[in-house]
């Protein structure tokens, strides 16, 4: 979740936008080779905790042994060795949310400790890393904006995504403790959705009144763009209990988001 901005909320038109780079729109529906991605699944297996207590999955980047960080930098390599537009777009799509996953978990262990992501890279007022060209595939340098705005968002326009790549951050949607593939796809990216949304860091209601990610805000134009757009999006992934208090709401919504790493 590319955003680098240096505070908690901001305007929607603050956001990167989603623009195409025509250079990795094309693929190849034909070839049923699977890229393999059982060695970032073996970090997620080793050092993401999916049940903590919060609710947010957390990463232990201080608990990473450096062999474990040898098979993460193999494994980076490896993706970057291989050319994604020669594969199917469900393949593509599962490519570019783990290089982004993988390519975050290996940024932030470069600079650990460090009790946001924000601390890395960026400068005075527009902190963070996004910008910073940390990858290079099919002979093109690449940030994390980039794979975010310039590849998954235009070429799939599926507001999932945003439940996909994760920032490293508390208020971010949860790594998740699988590695994508062409076949779970769909299922993880409509676990995200129904996961994030039904956390209170998503989504919540008190005293008649809602506050939502700034995920809705900065990225509304993805979510219907407006507010009755946003609506409609939770209410989709809702649980009964929420979606009760977001039916005919009208109110204003309070926008928050936490940058805090996501580690124990």
């Amino acid at each position: 979740m590319g955003l680098a901005l240096g505070w908690a909320s901001g305007p929607a038109v603050a956001a990167p936008k989603a623009e195409l780079q025509p250079y990795w729109d094309s693929s190849d529906a034909a070839n049923p080779a699977a890229i393999d991605h059982s060695p970032w699944q073996r970090l997620l297996d080793g050092y993401l905790d999916t049940r903590h207590p919060s609710g947010v999955h957390r990463f232990a980047y201080a608990a990473v042994r450096s062999a474990d960080r040898a098979v993460l930098r193999a494994y980076l390599a490896a993706l970057q060795a291989l050319d994604p537009r020669r594969y199917p777009r469900p393949e593509q799509e599962a490519y570019w949310i783990n290089l982004y996953n993988a390519l975050t978990v290996d940024l932030v262990l470069a600079h650990y400790p460090v009790k946001s992501i924000r601390e890395i890279g960026g400068g005075w007022l527009f902190r963070g890393p996004w910008d910073d060209a940390i990858a290079k595939v099919a002979g093109r340098a690449l940030s994390l904006n980039d794979i975010e705005h310039g590849v998954l968002r235009p070429i799939w326009r599926d507001p999932r995504i945003h439940y996909a790549v994760n920032c490293a951050s508390i208020g971010c949607p949860n790594l998740a403790g699988r590695a994508y593939t062409r076949e779970n796809l769909e299922g993880l990216l409509e676990e995200g959705a129904r996961d994030y949304v039904n956390h209170p860091r998503g989504a919540a209601s008190q005293d008649g009144e809602l506050r939502a990610s700034s995920i809705y805000d900065w990225y509304q134009a993805d979510f219907g763009g407006t507010e009755a757009g946003v609506l409609g999006h939770l209410l989709r992934y809702a649980r009964p209990e929420l979606a009760e208090r977001l039916r005919g709401y009208g109110g204003p919504i309070d926008y928050d988001y936490d940058w805090s790493l996501n580690e124990p």
